[in-house]
């Protein structure tokens, strides 16, 4: 018998035909992996937003639950727009619900300089401080270019700290606008922001839904006041019903406004939740053809 013959070179022919082969093979792994992770990750991504679009209706139906409930006549129904905390669920979400009346703030265009300083002083500015934002206050809206007795800020006083559009001259248009007042920071804004409003126009806010600070400023006991809202006076407990106020303080419906201050945060089952604050002037103040008018709408906000 004769032995064949192998050809020179077809053994490292063949061994590099092989690690092609493997090369291909790791290739294709590597792309089919990274197809799979692109595609986890889009998945996840999409339920991250899914849960987040969850959680965002969750909070719009609690507002408009809201404007449903505080518009009730029973008043073991109905729910007081004077910021306390109301829970209700939604499809498996929690939410926590507060309703304040605009009436119940300090209205930037009508109140004057006593009740602004006051204010801010109870939100933690010393005397001084106080009685200086709230006269740069009264200047930015005032028509005149005198500054106030105890200080403020015209026109001079806001090309002296470089800002060039100077003292407004007219009317508050938003609560947004204090941050252009002169002497304001992003901390007294975010301090004062709750407590005030531009919807009211009234010199005095209504203490029957009036914050604790807002009831210090006027001269009365807030943490006492607020604390005893929900209180069946009788008994001392939490009242069974929505429909109590504070005693001394008025009916719970005669002068609200129909502009309500709501804020709804829900929260998913996982940890996910949403806060959605607006301003709306609700039931038939809006008009026939629809149930609120939305004043002001911040959706993702961040708790205060």
């Amino acid at each position: 018998m004769t032995a064949r013959t192998r050809r020179p070179g077809s053994g490292r022919g063949r061994g590099a035909a092989l690690l092609l082969v493997l090369w291909l093979i790791v290739l294709l792994t590597a792309l089919v992996g990274s197809f799979a992770l692109v595609a986890r990750v889009e998945h996840m991504q999409g339920q991250v937003l899914v849960r987040g679009l969850a959680a965002d209706s969750a909070a719009r139906a609690g507002l408009e639950y809201a404007i449903h409930r505080v518009g009730m006549t029973d008043p073991q129904l109905q729910w007081q727009p004077d910021g306390r905390p109301y829970a209700w669920q939604y499809q498996g979400a929690q939410l926590e619900i507060r309703i304040v009346d605009e009436n119940g703030k300090v209205d930037l265009n009508q109140a004057d300089a006593t009740l602004l300083s006051e204010l801010v002083r109870v939100l933690g500015s010393d005397r001084a401080e106080a009685a200086q934002l709230a006269a740069a206050i009264i200047d930015w809206r005032d028509l005149d270019s005198l500054t106030q007795p105890v200080g403020g800020a015209e026109d001079a006083d806001y090309a002296a700290a470089g800002r060039a559009y100077g003292a407004k001259d007219a009317d508050f248009e938003s609560i947004a606008e204090l941050e252009q007042v002169l002497g304001f920071t992003p901390a007294l804004y975010a301090r004062l922001a709750p407590h005030v409003t531009v919807h009211s126009g009234l010199p005095r806010p209504d203490p029957a839904s009036a914050s604790a600070a807002v009831l210090d400023a006027l001269g009365m006991d807030g943490a006492a006041i607020v604390a005893q809202r929900g209180v069946d006076p009788l008994t001392g407990r939490p009242a069974s019903g929505s429909g109590l106020v504070a005693p001394g303080l008025g009916g719970s419906g005669a002068s609200r406004s129909g502009t309500y201050s709501i804020d709804s945060l829900a929260r998913l089952a996982d940890g996910r939740q949403s806060l959605l604050r607006a301003v709306v002037r609700a039931d038939g103040y809006a008009g026939p053809a629809t149930a609120y008018i939305a004043l002001q709408w911040e959706e993702g906000a961040s708790p205060r």
